[in-house]
């Protein structure tokens, strides 16, 4: 059974604002794209919540976070494995620093 998965204001946000960008650049398609990458990642993740990587976990000293790549989109899912649920907390470029990023603003 999967659980649902629950986006945090800030990874509404930054979907949004993925969104709006390949709207900009490439338009409706491509920004449709963009969403169907979303969709089945956050599929997926509520199905197998335990397959991301714990690497910014253990990089961060924040237990359980883990990340998810979306397909053909270089974006990463931020998200803990909640008990009833998905918590996913950011959707970050992969070519950020992500580390310091996210050590300085945290999940919120």
């Amino acid at each position: 059974m999967a659980k649902a998965v629950v986006l945090r204001q800030r990874a509404a946000d930054d979907i949004d604002a993925i969104v709006a960008h390949y709207d900009g650049e490439g338009g409706s398609v491509l920004a449709g794209r963009f969403i169907d990458s979303v969709e089945q990642a956050t599929r997926h993740l509520g199905r197998h919540p335990q397959t991301g990587s714990l690497r910014y976990s253990y990089e961060l000293d924040i237990p359980g976070l883990r990340s998810w790549p979306l397909r053909t989109f270089p974006y990463l899912v931020f998200y803990v494995d909640a008990a009833d649920h998905v918590d996913v907390w950011r959707m970050l470029h992969s070519a950020r620093d992500i580390p310091a990023w996210l050590a300085e603003v945290g999940p919120a």
